[in-house]
């Protein structure tokens, strides 16, 4: 009970579900509702690949657009060019929703 304070003075609080106490819980900015510490390490691998995702994810959407920006100020793009850029949506949908990988 006493571990609730501190876990909210932590820059990332995690308690562990089935034994934590209620106000650990409820202050943890991370729960794992396993008991096994394990569990610590898969979870940073997954917010790994969603951070690299999402970096990803930007970078397509700024290049597409920065390029259309490009053929527009040279006069080069038609009118079906920014329906074309919005298209990376589908792209960006598509990466984030893990199609690509196993």
């Amino acid at each position: 009970m006493n571990d609730a304070p501190v876990i909210a003075r932590a820059d990332v609080g995690m308690a562990m579900g089935a034994l934590g106490s209620d106000v650990a819980i409820e202050t943890a900015d991370v729960v794992s509702m396993s008991d096994a510490p394990s569990q610590l390490a898969k979870a940073i691998d997954i917010g790994k690949c969603s951070r690299r995702i999402v970096l990803q994810n930007i970078a397509m959407a700024l290049s597409v657009k920065g390029l259309f920006i490009a053929l527009a100020a040279f006069g080069a793009a038609t009118l079906w060019s920014p329906v074309f850029a919005d298209g990376v949506a589908l792209l960006a949908i598509l990466n984030a929703s893990c199609v690509w990988r196993r």
